[in-house]
């Protein structure tokens, strides 16, 4: 298993920024996620960490060893790319030992890691097939096992699972988390899919204009939003941004036992509820109807705010309602957007 070091990582092409002195530390045989929107620098970071791409400034480690002015294939690397990159006139037996026969692996060992590989990945019965006969399940499982014959502990995964439909990417993504245990593989996997990063990872990084707006565990990036911009970018519905105004929410009479320098109240959707006349004084807006949830749209003075609630309940465009939080439901933030830790 092999730890990554990103020490002091930038990255510009003439007057244009992607990545602003990353450092970074991925444990040995983990799951990282680099998240976050496009242009963010995610593909670039994996890139870097490749050997694909050049570093303006800064070094690169794997396990240890400086590897910042190593190819490719002296990194002990392998890669999984969005769209697979298989060889449509060989087999899929042909293709998983691409890798293998380029580097004139002994046939004896060769094949050994084939079946091995084909085995792990339920591919055994398809090693005659190409790829235009496979499904795209399949094909993204050649495209694994080509990584995994080649026995490196870093897999580099660039949005392997977006060209998979819903359900399907629901079912590789358990499957790769499980391998990736079994295996004991330090895995960097790229995507802009919150509830990929959310379900697979040991370690969250999310990145922002070409810097790391918060590493963490997603239990700890949803608890714990470290800025207005991860508090909005994770959770589905995204986390309600208030506005605050002398300590009370623009707009209304509503005050808090706001910490001083607040600008921002966050309220998650989900720890929002509706209640009876003791609540805060809001309006319905709209509703957006999920089947086993509700997401009502609401205002409180000025300030819009959704409340996500069972799917049973209604409530009419126009009408009054009352809503409830828990104290320790609420985030603040400052102007700069930084989390404000409160007690």
């Amino acid at each position: 298993m092999s730890t990554i070091q990103l020490e002091a990582i930038a990255k510009s092409w003439g007057d244009t920024t992607a990545l602003r002195a990353m450092d970074l530390q991925i444990p040995a045989g983990s799951f990282c996620v680099l998240l976050g929107p496009s242009g963010c620098g995610k593909s670039t970071t994996l890139r870097i960490i490749a050997g694909l791409e050049s570093a303006t400034s800064g070094r690169v480690k794997i396990g240890g060893k400086d590897v910042t002015d190593l190819p490719p294939a002296a990194r002990g690397i392998a890669m999984v790319f969005q769209n697979y990159a298989l060889f449509p006139h060989l087999s899929v037996a042909e293709n998983i030992g691409f890798g293998l026969s380029v580097r004139k692996v002994p046939k004896a060992e060769a094949d050994q890691r084939l079946k091995e590989a084909a085995d792990l990945l339920g591919l055994s019965q398809l090693l005659d097939r190409k790829p235009g006969q496979l499904s795209g399940g399949q094909q993204q499982r050649v495209a694994l096992g080509r990584a995994l014959v080649a026995q490196a502990h870093v897999c580099l995964m660039d949005e392997p699972l977006s060209n998979l439909d819903a359900q399907l990417r629901q079912e590789m993504r358990a499957e790769l988390r499980e391998l990736q245990q079994r295996l004991g593989l330090t895995v960097v996997y790229v995507t802009h899919d919150q509830a990929e990063a959310m379900s697979m990872a040991d370690q969250v990084v999310l990145l922002h204009q070409g810097k790391v707006e918060q590493c963490a565990a997603p239990r700890t990036l949803y608890a714990q939003p470290a800025t207005t911009f991860a508090a909005r970018f994770i959770g589905t519905p995204a986390m309600n941004l208030l506005q605050l105004q002398d300590g009370a929410i623009a707009g209304s009479e509503v005050r808090l036992p706001a910490p001083a320098g607040a600008a921002w109240l966050g309220l998650r959707p989900e720890a929002v509820h509706c209640t009876d006349a003791a609540g805060v004084p809001a309006g319905v807006t709209g509703q957006e109807y999920l089947g086993a949830d509700v997401v009502l749209r609401c205002a409180i003075g000025s300030e819009p705010i959704m409340v996500r609630a069972p799917g049973h309940q209604q409530a009419a465009v126009g009408a009054a309602a009352h809503l409830a939080w828990q104290p320790q439901d609420m985030h603040f933030f400052d102007a700069q957007g930084q989390r404000i830790a409160c007690g």
